[in-house]
């Protein structure tokens, strides 16, 4: 996940690396991390070299000569500023800045959205998700002339996140299995990969306590065997998204690494 190369912003676990964004592309480099997932906020959207230009010139030339593909964005922008729960000027506003996002991560080869349907962004109504629905639907089109997909993040419980996911067609929508979120909600993992493991097309690594907050990996509630046995089950064969803790001594590309040495064991040792 983009920024856990880089020192903490506003003592925030995750946001984007404004100071050195393009650094991670060395430092990933140089330490054999050939993904990254881009992350983007609500705020300064439009700044974001993602958004201009003369930034996605500058992440295309950086994939090329650092070996890295940025196959993936997690749109913490649409958990902060949700259409699907705006008024109809504000959502007509918001909507315009989804469509925006799409065209941008087009332009860089980002194939997958991940829209955060917890936390400010979660359904609470059967209005909202059908405005979500409707406005995604519409835009299918858009979705397959730029070649990408949206994938949701929820905290449903399985069944409705299989009802949910059931609406929208496969090919251009999926899940994202987020770890430690089921772990946090205290989700049986393999009754949510029984559930809707078929539409599982992105994976977010990182371990939490029962209704808690991000910890070290191996230290939370997270099951990680029960996790990567259920995916090699299910015949997954697609990304994995380190979004783990980050390091309380600053030594944050120390830390991940040792991160993707545990994860890397467990999706060998399942062949997930």
């Amino acid at each position: 996940m983009q920024g856990r190369l880089s020192p903490l912003v506003n003592g925030r676990i995750q946001a984007f690396p404004w100071d050195c964004w393009q650094t991670e592309f060395v430092i990933a480099q140089q330490h054999q991390f050939g993904l990254m997932e881009w992350t983007l906020d609500q705020e300064l959207l439009y700044d974001n070299p993602l958004l201009t230009s003369a930034g996605q010139a500058e992440i295309n030339n950086l994939c090329r000569k650092h070996s890295i593909e940025v196959a993936s964005l997690t749109g913490d922008c649409f958990m902060q500023s949700p259409f699907w729960k705006a008024e109809s000027l504000e959502r007509d506003v918001l909507e315009q800045d989804f469509i925006a996002v799409a065209r941008a991560c087009s332009a860089v080869g980002i194939s997958m959205i991940v829209v955060p349907l917890v936390d400010n962004g979660r359904l609470e109504t059967l209005a909202q998700e059908d405005v979500l629905i409707s406005f995604l639907q519409e835009k299918v089109n858009l979705f397959e002339s730029l070649g990408v997909k949206i994938v949701f993040e929820s905290d449903f419980t399985p069944d409705n996140l299989a009802r949910f996911i059931d609406r929208l067609d496969p090919k251009f929508f999926g899940v994202n299995y987020d770890i430690g979120n089921s772990a946090s909600l205290g989700m049986n993992p393999i009754e949510e990969i029984e559930a809707y493991g078929h539409r599982i097309i992105n994976v977010h690594i990182k371990d939490r306590l029962l209704g808690g907050t991000t910890v070290p990996l191996g230290t939370g509630n997270a099951d990680f065997d029960a996790v990567f046995s259920a995916l090699a089950r299910r015949g997954y064969s697609g990304n994995y998204i380190l979004q783990t803790a980050r390091a309380i001594d600053g030594e944050h590309t120390k830390v991940l690494c040792e991160y993707r040495n545990m994860a890397s064991g467990w999706i060998t040792h399942y062949g997930a």
